[in-house]
């Protein structure tokens, strides 16, 4: 099945800029990630690891090559598949992007809202349950300002994984954690992979969380220099 490698990237070049400042960012690049796995891209910065997370995640419009995402083509693809494939994904961000007046609880029930109508009170209890498995059942009611860097860093990756997604991208998600909230974070992600199948693509240049990813790509200038794929 197509979906079986949620995330299928083939000789996929990429460009910013226009005229003579036109450079590329991505050069053949060639990626299948399997179902349920924790692939981790590291590199330097400006290598190409955020452009390849942000094109695969329906964040930015494919240039040259062919990019399949949960088995749709996304090169070419129309606004409303686009939208449609971001309701099954999950985002986190180093930069935590929490609404500044609405408690943990309300930020993270933003995340079931792209799902559309359901009962309120399951959501709330799918947003308790996310919170207090990171470690945040005591804060559910706190508003951002009262939260610490990393408190709110785990208020965002609650929010991206509460609706379950199918496929999380995640960049830099514990670069404003320490190492327990760090290691927690992605050993649940890890976890959802083992339980649900959900299969996540990670930027990182924290080494401390490499031991628990399935797979390491490494880039360079835009290209796949080392892949540890099994």
């Amino acid at each position: 099945m197509a979906e079986d490698i949620p995330v299928d990237v083939s000789g996929l070049n990429h460009w910013f800029g226009r005229g003579e400042a036109r450079k590329q960012a991505l050069f053949n690049v060639n990626l299948k990630v399997a179902q349920g796995s924790l692939t981790v891209l590291v590199g330097p910065s400006g290598s190409g690891k955020t452009t390849l997370l942000t094109l695969a995640g329906c964040l930015r419009d494919v240039q040259e090559g062919s990019i399949r995402l949960l088995g749709q083509e996304l090169k070419g693809a129309q606004s409303d598949l686009q939208k449609t494939l971001r309701r099954r994904l999950g985002f986190i961000f180093q930069a935590h992007n929490l609404h500044g007046s609405l408690t943990a609880l309300q930020n993270v029930l933003m995340g079931l809202q792209v799902h559309g109508r359901a009962d309120p009170e399951l959501q709330a209890k799918a947003a308790r349950h996310t919170l207090t498995l990171l470690g945040l059942g005591d804060r559910i009611h706190y508003l951002p300002d009262n939260l610490s860097g990393g408190q709110k860093q785990r208020v965002a990756v609650a929010r991206a994984l509460v609706g379950n997604p199918d496929v999380v991208f995640a960049d830099e998600p514990t670069a404003a954690l320490d190492r327990e909230s760090g290691a927690t974070v992605v050993q649940m992600l890890k976890r959802l992979g083992q339980v649900r199948g959900t299969t996540t693509v990670m930027v990182t240049h924290d080494n401390r969380i490499l031991e628990l990813a399935d797979r390491i790509v490494t880039l360079e200038d835009g290209r796949i220099v080392n892949d540890t794929a099994p």
